[in-house]
């Protein structure tokens, strides 16, 4: 007898998750501990696994659904179950070959070929036009026998589930094609399964042949004049992810917000409304510190480690976190309480296929550059690859995004709470600079930092980012920062 597989417990404060994928299909045998589906919570996906063998009976939930821990997403037969039912099912099969037995116009036929071919080549024998109607109206052909009568009605049966699915006649729902969508026209097997094939509503397309018959040209030509509708709404070059539908002034797609892209949303809005930001621009040359970053990045290459400027500018900011502690602090306004951390731990903002991801380097102000580049890497790597736990993105006291990975130069960058300031890095490039009474071409890196103005004035985060800067012109200073 079938029993529930429910949604375990995903950790603390977790009490749903919706589906990414499903990694199983109805019928199938799995093992002790098979990932079942990849679910998706607030910042994390992880496998749900089979809790016993058997035989997966039901699929309760799809993609995209919202599902609460606790509650059922399949149902599985344990294996003993399966074999046991599988028994009584084999002495239909002769009644099924019985059938071609009785066909003395195909004596070449075997038993074993399918229903569904018969049907379609017993049509393709009637010339008449008018015996199209009966097919349209899903009634047996006349003048045929009772082993005819069989196999078309085993057709009608693969038939209706295609008909009943709504999901795969979604290309046809761009635009309303000739053929109202509610006629039904004369079709045969062949052009049937094409249609169920390319997921397109017969109903929809218009009917070029004899006596009204649609026409597996006419399917053809209904696809492609489908698709040109979807890309001709579509940006140019761009086709945008979605469903495709329509609204009152064309084309359009429409996707569901996954989890993670909600959690964002609703964090960026509540730091926005319930923080007074500020943000400062500045400049710092980083002439000299990319100087030391080419002549070390050989070194680094030898121990598997790519040396971008991102770990210097992570040192950086832990040193100057250190002497600026109100930039390393929280508040807490139920007890009008600032929070000072005596630990420093950087989150940095990783851009991903599902969205922007802030991994945490932990006691970042204890580690050396080698140190913080194998731990950034490790993070980077474990975040596009999915494999991160919501503990990964815990516990930041501050954090850095690096636009200059893709380009720009100066933005304002929303706090992430309960922080209280976030610094966004530019695309540095070459600038001419005034020094020693001449100018020079210099590297220079735009920095952007925003602050929260509760806690933090104008003055301290001007101060704070001056010492980052100093860090960074001179990086001789980060080998000996406390």
């Amino acid at each position: 007898m079938p029993t529930e597989i429910k949604l375990p417990s995903l950790g603390e404060n977790i009490d749903s998750g919706d589906v990414l994928s499903i990694l199983v299909s109805e019928g199938d045998e799995v093992t002790k501990d098979q990932d079942l589906l990849e679910l998706e919570t607030d910042k994390a996906t992880m496998p749900i696994p089979s809790p016993s063998a058997g035989k997966i009976v039901k699929i309760l939930v799809g993609e995209g659904d919202t599902v609460a821990v606790g509650a059922a997403i399949m149902q599985i037969e344990a294996a003993d179950g399966a074999e046991k039912k599988e028994e009584p099912s084999a002495p239909p099969e002769p009644e099924e070959k019985k059938p071609p037995k009785e066909k003395p116009a195909k004596p070449e036929k075997k038993q074993d070929v399918d229903l569904e071919e018969q049907a379609e080549e017993e049509f393709d024998m009637q010339s008449d036009p008018g015996d199209d109607a009966p097919e349209e109206e899903e009634t047996p052909p006349p003048k045929k026998g009772a082993s005819a009568k069989k196999p078309q009605a085993a057709k009608k049966e693969k038939e209706a589930p295609a008909k009943a699915a709504p999901k795969k006649s979604a290309l046809s729902t761009v635009v309303d094609k000739p053929g109202d969508g509610q006629s039904s026209a004369a079709a045969g097997p062949a052009v049937r399964r094409l249609s169920r094939e390319l997921g397109v509503d017969l109903r929809r397309v218009r009917p070029s042949g004899s006596g009204g018959r649609i026409t597996e040209d006419d399917v053809l030509a209904h696809v492609r004049s489908t698709n040109e509708q979807v890309r001709a709404a579509a940006p140019s070059g761009v086709t945008p992810p979605g469903t495709p539908h329509t609204d009152n002034y064309g084309g359009v797609r429409t996707e569901k917000m996954s989890r993670l892209r909600q959690t964002i949303a609703k964090n960026m809005l509540a730091s926005y409304t319930s923080i007074p930001q500020l943000t400062n621009f500045d400049d710092v040359d980083i002439t000299e510190l990319e100087e030391m970053r080419q002549q070390s990045k050989d070194d680094y290459a030898d121990l598997g480690l790519k040396l971008t400027t991102m770990p210097f500018l992570i040192k950086a900011i832990a040193a100057s976190l250190k002497l600026h502690p109100i930039v390393n602090a929280s508040v807490d306004t139920e007890q009008n309480q600032i929070i000072y951390k005596e630990y420093v731990n950087i989150g940095v903002a990783v851009d991903t296929d599902r969205g922007l991801v802030v991994p945490v380097l932990r006691d970042v102000d204890r580690m050396n550059f080698s140190q913080i580049a194998r731990e950034l890497d490790r993070l980077v790597t474990l975040v596009r690859d999915g494999g991160y736990t919501v503990d990964d993105l815990r516990g930041g006291t501050f954090t850095i995004s690096n636009l200059g990975a893709i380009g720009g130069t100066y933005s304002t960058p929303i706090i992430n709470p309960p922080e209280v300031a976030i610094l966004l890095a530019g695309r540095s490039r070459m600038l001419p600079m005034y020094i020693d009474e001449s100018f020079e071409p210099r590297l220079v890196m735009p920095l952007s930092l925003t602050y929260d103005h509760r806690v933090v004035d104008g003055a301290a985060a001007a101060r704070f980012l001056n010492e980052v800067k100093d860090f960074l012109a001179n990086p001789g200073r980060l080998l000996l920062a406390p």
